[in-house]
């Protein structure tokens, strides 16, 4: 039985599915869902409040008094022209977290890492927990993403009595967080009706753009896990298959093109560089470099496995591009397609 679970970033894409679920857990007897901005938005069980990472009046400690568990899922994607700011939220705040849960005297933390996490790695095959984290030195997201484990490292050290779980899950997509990572990583620009099948002439096939993607509520089912799993150490999260052009192709009816790797990046440099784009070139480099994951441990160890295979859940996602979906939180508001 877990009383109490504080989740925060809790109206993002992943934390509405963290949420509801732990809102339909019988073993829970609480949800303490901290964001930015609170939500009209309440499942049962379900309290808000507004909080601020990257502020260091933040009171969180007080907040988390009594928790039995705390899921932490902030995460800010924008602004990539300013690390700095994302460097204050992200990892600044990470760190504020980590000392509050200890402070609160909180047993259990549930940390947020990613494959952006890991050092370059395979695409043949699939690496383990065991794969270094030094994430790509170049993407604040993964820069910050890798600091934030060696700050754990330390956390883990000095507090023993926590028992610490990082999940590194691959992309994460659901039919509600369409428009959000729309705005996220492909602005404002580009139109919808382009996801269409059969609307785009060819598919750019970049070497190394080999990734894994998992349905949100998947990774929220094994968050949720490790609320009530003695375990510890980190778990890779994905689903198959691997996404390449040529799955991407079959889904969008368009025919991959091979394109050499600096091209590509030379029209997301200048997009990105004119503002047209929010997803940096330096990201593109790093997804370029990200290694595939073997999820083993999180099947032996947790019980778990995804419910969704990647080329559904591209699907579902490319439905909710589409329409423009999301759901009734800020960082999920849909977007009207014309």
């Amino acid at each position: 039985m877990s009383g109490k679970v504080g989740v925060t970033g809790a109206t993002g894409n992943v934390g509405t599915s963290v949420v509801r679920l732990l809102a339909e857990d019988p073993d829970v007897e609480s949800v303490l869902g901290l964001a930015r901005r609170v939500p009209d938005w309440s499942p049962p069980k379900t309290e808000g409040a507004a909080v601020d990472l990257s502020s260091e009046q933040a009171q969180l400690a007080g907040l988390l008094t009594g928790a039995d568990a705390v899921v932490h899922l902030a995460w800010a994607f924008q602004p990539t022209h300013d690390p700095a700011a994302t460097w204050r939220t992200n990892v600044l705040g990470s760190i504020r977290l980590f000392e509050a849960v200890a402070a609160a005297g909180v047993p259990v933390l549930v940390h947020a890492s990613s494959v952006g996490a890991y050092s370059p790695g395979p695409k043949d095959h699939a690496v383990d927990e065991s794969w270094p984290t030094h994430g790509w030195p170049d993407a604040a997201y993964c820069r910050e993403k890798a600091y934030l484990e060696r700050a754990l490292d330390t956390f883990e050290r000095e507090h023993p009595e926590v028992r610490v779980v990082r999940m590194r899950p691959a992309f994460l997509f659901k039919r509600e967080s369409a428009s959000e990572q729309r705005r996220i990583f492909r602005g404002r620009f580009l139109p919808g009706p382009l996801a269409r099948p059969g609307r785009l002439p060819f598919l750019p096939d970049v070497p190394g753009l080999r990734v894994q993607a998992l349905h949100t509520d998947d990774a929220a089912e094994a968050y949720r896990l490790a609320v009530h799993t003695d375990v510890r150490g980190p778990f890779n999260l994905a689903a198959e298959p691997p996404v390449d052009a040529r799955l991407l192709g079959e889904l969008l009816d368009a025919r991959p093109v091979r394109l050499p790797r600096s091209a590509a990046r030379s029209a997301i440099a200048a997009a990105w560089g004119l503002h047209l784009l929010p997803a940096s070139p330096h990201l593109f480099d790093a997804v370029l470099r990200l290694p595939l994951m073997d999820c083993t441990r999180a099947r032996v160890d947790l019980g778990w496995s995804p419910q969704h295979e990647a080329t559904d859940v591209l699907k579902e996602f490319l439905d909710g591009f589409r329409s423009g979906a999301g759901a009734q939180t800020a960082p999920l508001q849909g977007h009207k397609v014309g």
